[in-house]
């Protein structure tokens, strides 16, 4: 019997974001409580309905089907997936086929392909966004994803940003999805800061040492706000919002977009000096 949670996440306009504090802006944009041995954990945004979650199986077999509030009778009848391992080696079975993902690894599932099995030592992180045609489900390893290497470590940003669902590795409908990593004293992410108002985008922090912190900024670019992030955590940014942030020791965040494009470098720029 699979073992699954579902929260519902509303959207919030910009005017009333300003106005909350910070257990109401944690209620509405940080997710923790993620990868809980032996349980699927699912959060359904409103921004774009992208779904975030994990599964762990921990000794178990964990099936993921139908969930509630996609309003269909199984979770990809309408929609796409993107898989990451941060964990050991373990085994997604989809469409009558089994994929053996390693840490770092990342595994694309197509509309209309089935229930979704996860086995194995592996923490999986789990997106899904809607899907208007099916793409094939596609194993992506480390080798094959596209880097880009930005930033410098004089502005304490040298980071490799490696893409997994993009154009140019695997076809997906609309959801983006790969992690950054940081250079050895670097630990701002996304900064200079960017938007694009017609996607959202959520981040999960990872590598982090368990006493360390990473302050996820967002927010209007005037009307800035922050949101304290431990290990395997999430936050969900609206469209509307920046993204960035700064850690206390090095760390890993997978970054995930939905919405009109699959453009990756379809964002507008932020100055330094509008930021408040």
């Amino acid at each position: 019997m699979i073992m699954l949670k579902t929260e519902t996440r509303h959207a919030v306009d910009p005017a009333t974001a300003k106005t909350l504090d910070t257990d109401q802006l944690r209620d509405h944009f940080h997710v923790g409580g993620l990868f809980a041995d032996g349980e699927v954990n699912l959060v359904y945004s409103h921004y774009d309905r992208l779904i975030l979650g994990s599964a762990v199986p921990a000794g178990k077999t964990l099936t993921l089907d139908k969930v509630e509030p996609t309003g269909t009778a199984a979770i990809l009848e309408r929609r796409e997936m993107g898989i990451l391992n941060i964990g050991d080696t373990g085994t997604v079975s989809v469409g009558g086929k089994s994929y053996e993902l390693e840490n770092g690894e990342v595994l694309y599932i197509g509309m209309g392909a089935g229930p979704v099995t996860f086995e194995g030592a592996g923490r999986f992180y789990v997106l899904s966004a809607p899907a208007h045609q099916t793409y094939p489900t596609t194993l992506i390893k480390l080798k094959d994803a596209r880097r880009v290497e930005m930033g410098a470590r004089e502005t304490a940003n040298e980071r490799v940003i490696i893409q997994f669902l993009h154009p140019e590795v695997c076809k997906s409908c609309q959801l983006l999805m790969g992690y950054t990593q940081f250079a050895e004293g670097s630990v701002w992410n996304t900064m200079p800061a960017h938007l694009h108002d017609r996607r959202m985008e959520a981040y999960l922090y990872f590598q982090l040492p368990e006493d360390q912190r990473v302050f996820h900024l967002m927010g209007e670019p005037d009307q800035t706000r922050h949101i304290v992030m431990a290990n395997e955590e999430a936050v969900i940014s609206p469209p509307w919002s920046i993204h960035a942030g700064a850690g206390t020791s090095s760390y890993t965040f997978c970054w995930a977009m939905a919405g009109d494009n699959v453009d990756f470098t379809d964002m507008d720029m932020v100055a330094m000096g509008d930021l408040r």
